[in-house]
């Protein structure tokens, strides 16, 4: 399975701005020698595979030079070179070949830690796909993140092993947590996960992957950043990403950049006000959007119902098999998620909201009431130029972002460890 570059993104825009990855041995991988071939080589693992004309412009190099620092990396075995495959943009003659960073260049590792799953992406710095897996976590797992992170530690070296590969080949991990993120990588608030509260999650999976860079985001933020690089956002450059599970929250990617906000909560739209008198909400405000349609309290008002229905995903499949009770109350959540959405869409105006989470699983059985009520209750304007559609990775979004994170994060390098 191959993943396409984002080329809405292309040049000097970054889609992360947050973070800086520290160095490691393995980057730049033994074999890069120059600061033209570095300028290639990072402009690869930033956009993915790439046509010589479209390095020129993202490394901002002449063609000879270019020309010349594809050939070193060749040399080195640090990319490989495609055939271009059908006609070139312009009609005229074949496409020209496609370069890519070679899995011997190094590797990437995207995790997103959920409630009630562990999963994990192994990728190339061409933007391949290698490996990937999953693990569930019990009940109440969320309260002991030390045993989380040991079995997320645990996942990623046995992926690791499956490919032939050790903790050294790896370039940095994403990592993706459903809470908010301090600026310095903390987890910001007792709310969301109690037992989590205070604790800089970074350090402690690198502690426990030999060392490997570790950059830690919310799992929201980082399925903003997949369906953006990877999925149903490519071509998009004011993206939101809405993530309907136990929680509600989005991640927004707007003007090409992973927008975190002041104090690294933005998006969180499962606590904007749907009603001042409702029932109280777990971040103690009253009436939130989650208290309304969070995959928690649909859960229990099924449970009044259907007390052997096990999850969210169950709650959906039941409603595509046309349960009434099931359906109705998936559709009473979109017409509620379309009532915050409304706030957003008039305040940020996206051209794409893409859906995803546990209920997005419900297709249009969520989606209809959600447009439905997003058209009556936003500006006209912002209605017309937004388009929602469902997660294209669907339940691997923040995995793929997390692989993201660390593609598009600036790699430094010492100045003295290049010749010119």
């Amino acid at each position: 399975m191959t993943i396409g570059a984002n080329r809405a993104f292309a040049g000097e825009r970054s889609l992360v701005t947050s973070h800086v990855l520290p160095a490691t041995p393995r980057w730049p991988p033994p074999g890069l020698s120059n600061k033209h071939a570095w300028a290639i080589a990072e402009a690869l693992r930033r956009e993915g595979p790439s046509t010589r004309r479209e390095l020129m412009e993202a490394a901002k190099l002449s063609r000879p030079t270019v020309s010349t620092a594809v050939a070193d990396l060749a040399d080195a075995n640090l990319v490989v070179i495609e055939d271009g495959e059908g006609p070139s943009a312009s009609g005229f003659g074949p496409r020209a070949g496609v370069v890519k960073l070679s899995r011997q260049a190094g590797v990437v590792v995207g995790v997103d830690v959920g409630r009630r799953h562990i999963q994990v992406v192994l990728a190339d710095l061409g933007h391949e796909l290698i490996t990937r897996g999953s693990a569930d976590l019990d009940e109440g797992a969320q309260d002991r993140p030390h045993a989380v992170l040991d079995r997320a530690a645990d996942l990623v070296r046995q992926l690791l092993d499956q490919a032939g590969l050790t903790v050294g080949d790896v370039l940095g991990v994403g990592l993706g947590i459903p809470a908010p993120i301090t600026r310095d990588g903390e987890i910001g608030s007792e709310t969301y996960l109690p037992g989590w509260a205070g604790l800089r999650p970074a350090p402690e999976l690198t502690r426990r992957l030999e060392g490997a860079p570790v950059l830690v985001e919310n799992d929201a933020a980082l399925g903003a950043l997949g369906e953006a690089i990877f999925g149903a956002g490519r071509d998009s450059n004011d993206l939101t990403y809405l993530k309907i599970a136990t929680g509600i929250g989005a991640g927004i990617v707007r003007d090409g950049h992973l927008h975190r906000g002041a104090g690294g909560t933005a998006g969180e739209i499962g606590h904007v006000t749907i009603n001042f008198d409702g029932p109280e909400c777990r971040c103690r405000n009253h009436g939130c959007l989650e208290t309304y349609a969070g995959g928690a309290v649909l859960l229990e008002k099924a449970h009044k119902h259907l007390p052997e229905l096990a999850d969210l995903p169950t709650l959906a499949n039941r409603a595509l098999d046309q349960d009434e009770f099931c359906r109705s109350l998936i559709a009473e959540a979109g017409r509620m998620i379309g009532i915050g959405l409304a706030s957003l869409v008039n305040i940020n105006s996206p051209d794409l909201i893409v859906i995803g989470g546990e209920l997005s699983a419900a297709g249009e059985v969520l989606l209809a009431p959600l447009r439905a009520t997003l058209n009556e209750r936003a500006v006209r304007p912002a209605v017309a130029a937004v388009t929602i559609v469902p997660a294209q990775l669907k339940s691997w979004s923040s995995a793929w972002g997390a692989v993201g994170l660390i593609l598009k994060t600036p790699s430094p390098v010492p100045a003295s460890s290049l010749a010119a």
